[in-house]
């Protein structure tokens, strides 16, 4: 009987033990209306950067459910706490049902399923824990707000968060610690010291933003999406509906008249859209575009975003033969992602990301890099046309968004000039044609620019890039250039009447120019890089940056891009640059531009002198067994001192701090110094005596014997303001160094 009660009783504390003991609830009103703040500032960032302000409505409800549970944080509230998890069960059904109906870009979804937990969660609110995990929910929204946003207005909300996150922090640490906050002047740090930190945040943030390397994202092929568009109908691969040319979204020009012939004369220009993406272009045309917002581009690297491709001249414009023969493309329905077939071809490709976000009314054409290897798009089918640009079902509207692979191709020019020009039959027969009539003349030209090249080159790359700088030298933009006769033709002007002409003048000129000794060639359009933003780290696109180039057929690499247009580079920006520390360069640029010019020199030889240092460093540790083996001495030199410095900082700072001390205080630290090493240190909490007294627990004999005279002079001395004999109190410190030695 006695072994039984024995061990029920041993039962009953193990019980109790194992028993999770409820927490307390938490009363402070400040922590839980700040951690609300948080929620609601959550909710109206992701509401912001998508532009939808649909979840305004939980906004009110979250804050009627914090309300509740603050009145009713002191009872269990079990029927409550069902009526929550019937909820969650019923929004995750809603949320894997239109979860199944999209097979692109889930982060909105997930928001809303996220927005929706919070509002249940928000009437069971009893615990600092629970308050946590809304504050999470919180840091989770302005998350997903950082990663969908394009504009900077995401800015403002993000300082607004970290403003109201700073003083939650404080609260919650508080909490934790077991500290009531009844009144205001309680809070340890004043406003003035809030401030300083947030600048002090916000400046460490920035710094750590422009040092991040850009590296290769998208890991995953989950890309963006819009949600899916339905087409009733027959789709028309060949259609191409452009607002600017025609009457309504619906309108479709071919560039042609009712008779079938090319348009010559001067038509209407349109100076919102440009007049270079339908299926043939008159460049007859005069007038400016007004600036605006095409799109916004989230890439791995800049680029050209390429929309068409000409192979046929008309003497004032160009179109394409070939239109007719436009594939049709099509998905399976539970993706989005269209596979593109692909020619097979010699050279080193880089795979490149773009994820593009139209912004106003659009072709139906589908911007996209060089090579694409896949397109993700909402509709169930796209077209291809044989120059490889995309044309969409329907005309692109603000709020598209749309992503796309592509293997864009390396400029080798080592490789480049070793290519072939033994051409396919089909590049010949569709990207040399040139009008007989100007051919000679043209021909002749090119050979007369080719002659003034002090080594004249010989591949055809070199050319078209030889031919391209001359072009972009020789002749010059003319804004104010009369309209063309009818009968007239556009390169032959440009050449011999007019010594240059509009910017895409320039491209068609080489164009021709190639084709008349033998390169062929065509002229593409689309749309430069754009004005990267660091802040959004997206590339926005405006209408005026869309212009023409020549597209050169380089055999078993493909086609490159030349660019004769004055004030442009010769070549795009592709993936032959570096585009790790973009956003530091991009900042840098920004700075350089408000500092004065002989600064901005000095600095500029400065990290010119530093950069031409670090390379000559690495060429010659780089270079042979001796360089290789000096790079070893010095990699193990730099580790020694970097697991020197730390210590002698410290022992700096510790020495520093000595000598600012009085000399009795100064013996006594330099005793706990002694003491710590020998690893017996004094806590932080402990008094003098509780120190002393716990050496002799550990039988440190004489040691604490001579620790605890020496202790009773401090105190006598730093809280009795008695005087003390520093002579016999540092013959004492001696000793105890002596003993500690000799241990």
């Amino acid at each position: 009987m006695q072994r039984s009660s024995l061990s029920q009783s041993w039962w009953q504390q193990v019980s109790q033990r194992l028993q999770p003991r409820p927490l307390p609830p938490e009363d402070s009103m400040a922590l839980r209306l700040g951690v609300q703040i948080l929620v609601c500032v959550g909710i109206l960032a992701t509401d912001s950067a998508t532009g939808s302000w649909h979840s305004l409505w939980a906004i009110p409800l979250s804050l009627m459910g914090a309300t509740w549970s603050w009145r009713q944080r002191h009872r269990r509230n079990i029927a409550a706490k069902c009526g929550i998890a019937i909820g969650m069960i019923l929004v995750l059904a809603v949320f894997l049902s239109r979860l199944a109906g999209q097979a692109g870009d889930s982060r909105i979804l997930l928001t809303e399923l996220l927005i929706q937990v919070q509002i249940l969660h928000a009437f069971d609110l009893p615990r600092r824990k629970d308050l946590g995990y809304s504050a999470v929910i919180g840091i989770i929204l302005v998350g997903v707000a950082a990663t969908v946003s394009e504009t900077m207005v995401f800015g403002g909300w993000l300082l607004l968060f970290i403003a109201c996150a700073l003083p939650v922090l404080i609260l919650d640490y508080r909490s934790r610690l077991g500290l009531k906050l009844l009144k205001r002047r309680s809070i340890s740090l004043p406003p003035v010291q809030l401030g300083k930190m947030l600048v002090a945040v916000v400046t460490v943030g920035l710094v750590i933003f422009a040092l991040l390397p850009r590296l290769p994202g998208y890991q995953l092929r989950t890309l963006p999406v819009s949600a899916a568009i339905d087409i009733p109908g027959k789709f028309d691969a060949q259609q191409i509906v452009n607002p600017g040319y025609g009457q309504g979204d619906s309108a479709t020009w071919d560039g042609t008249g009712q008779d079938g012939e090319d348009l010559q004369g001067e038509i209407a220009f349109d100076d919102q859209f440009y007049y270079g993406f339908s299926q043939s272009i008159n460049q007859n045309l005069r007038g400016a575009l007004k600036p605006e917002i095409v799109m916004r581009v989230r890439s791995q690297a800049p680029g050209f975003w390429r929309v068409l491709a000409f192979d046929e001249y008309t003497g004032q414009g160009w179109k394409m033969s070939r239109n007719d023969k436009s594939e049709t493309l099509s998905r399976p329905a539970w993706s989005y992602r269209f596979v593109v077939p692909q020619l097979g071809q010699r050279g080193r490709t880089k795979e490149v990301i773009q994820t593009y976000s139209i912004v106003t009314r659009f072709p139906n054409l589908i911007p996209a890099l060089s090579q694409a290897r896949e397109v993700y798009f909402p509709t169930r089918e796209i077209a291809r046309d044989p120059e490889g640009g995309f044309r969409s079902p329907v005309q692109l509207q603000d709020g598209l968004t749309y992503s796309v692979i592509s293997d864009v191709p390396y400029r080798d020019r080592k490789q480049l000039r070793k290519a072939s020009r033994q051409y396919p039959p089909f590049i010949r027969q569709h990207y040399l044609q040139i009008p007989d009539d100007i051919a000679p003349q043209v021909k002749e030209q090119t050979d007369a620019l080719l002659e003034k090249a002090n080594r004249p080159p010989i591949s055809a790359y070199e050319k078209a890039l030889y031919l391209a700088q001359s072009v972009k030298q020789a002749y010059s933009l003319q804004l104010d250039l009369p309209v063309l006769e009818s009968e007239e033709d556009l390169v032959s002007a440009f050449l011999f009447k007019y010594q240059g002409g509009y910017p895409d003048h320039f491209s068609t000129t080489l164009t021709m120019m190639l084709r008349s000794i033998g390169i062929p060639a065509r002229l593409v359009t689309g749309f430069g890089p754009g004005e990267f933003n660091a802040f959004t780290g997206l590339y926005e696109v405006k209408n005026v940056d869309a212009f023409a180039m020549a597209e050169v057929y380089i055999p078993q690499f493909g086609w490159f891009t030349f660019d004769p247009i004055p004030g442009h580079d010769l070549v795009p920006p592709s993936v032959d640059d570096d585009y790790t520390f973009s956003v530091l360069k991009t900042l840098w640029n920004w700075v350089a531009g408000w500092l004065p010019s002989p600064m901005m020199n000095g600095l500029t030889a400065i990290f010119a002198l530093i950069g031409e240092g670090l390379a000559k460093a690495l060429g010659f540790f780089t270079g042979g067994w001796q360089g290789w083996s000096a790079g070893l001495l010095v990699l193990s030199g730099m580790a020694v001192l970097g697991w020197l410095a730390p210590q002698g900082w410290q022992w700096w700072r510790y020495r520093r701090r000595l000598a600012t001390l009085p000399p009795m205080e100064k013996l006594y630290q330099r005793m706990l110094h002694l003491l710590a090493n020998r690893g017996v240190p004094k806590h932080p909490h402990e008094t003098p005596f509780e120190y002393t007294r716990r050496l002799h627990q550990k039988g440190e004999g004489v040691i604490a014997d001579l620790v605890t005279e020496i202790s009773q002079s401090y105190v006598s001395w730093r809280y009795g303001h008695q005087t003390y004999d520093l002579s016999d109190v540092h013959l004492r410190f001696q000793t105890l160094r002596e003993k500690l030695r000799s241990q």
